[in-house]
């Protein structure tokens, strides 16, 4: 626990979160963990837009983040430190927050998937030391951009998959700019 607090921290938190879910018949997912257009003035707005990561639908959308996030996240602490990926995974929340809230006004986002995406696109720049653009990021970016397109434009589901991108897109620019320090 003391190498990687932050993955175990999340994950622990996210668990409790859709165990409180069941506790509270959904009144803390909703109210805390899940993100909406609101007031300005409700404090708990402000409490969202970070804690909406933590929240999710259900324990398949918790498993299937969490797997990912459990392999992906781990060498990403190790490399970058637990401070660099937590404020990673709080710029990551607040800017796909503030977007779900001015872009999508009627309905609400939660879920880690934003920050498995973010640490996807974080982990393919992971090896690259000499400063330009690794093979590995234009793949993965190509393939995972591709993939989001796709089901926005093809599948109807819940999945908010312009949110994926954004954590994509966070990733990428968070990993760039811890690069170069």
């Amino acid at each position: 626990y003391k190498r990687q607090p932050v993955i175990l921290t999340f994950f622990l938190l996210s668990m409790l979160v859709l165990l409180a879910d069941g506790w509270t018949n959904g009144w803390s997912t909703m109210n805390l963990f899940c993100v909406y257009r609101s007031s300005w003035r409700d404090p708990l707005g402000y409490v969202r837009l970070f804690g909406h990561v933590l929240g999710h639908a259900g324990w398949d959308h918790f498993i299937g983040n969490m797997l990912l996030f459990l392999v992906i996240a781990p060498p990403l602490e190790e490399r970058y430190g637990s401070r660099t990926l937590l404020s990673g995974i709080l710029m990551t929340a607040l800017v796909s927050g503030i977007l779900q809230c001015v872009l999508f006004p009627s309905s609400a986002l939660l879920g880690a998937s934003g920050i498995v995406f973010m640490l996807i696109m974080l982990s393919s720049l992971a090896g690259s030391r000499n400063g330009g653009i690794p093979i590995t990021l234009i793949l993965v970016g190509a393939l995972y951009l591709s993939q989001q397109v796709y089901d926005i434009l093809f599948v109807q589901d819940n999945v908010a998959n312009f949110m994926h991108i954004v954590g994509g897109a966070c990733g990428t620019v968070f990993g760039f700019s811890v690069r170069r320090k």
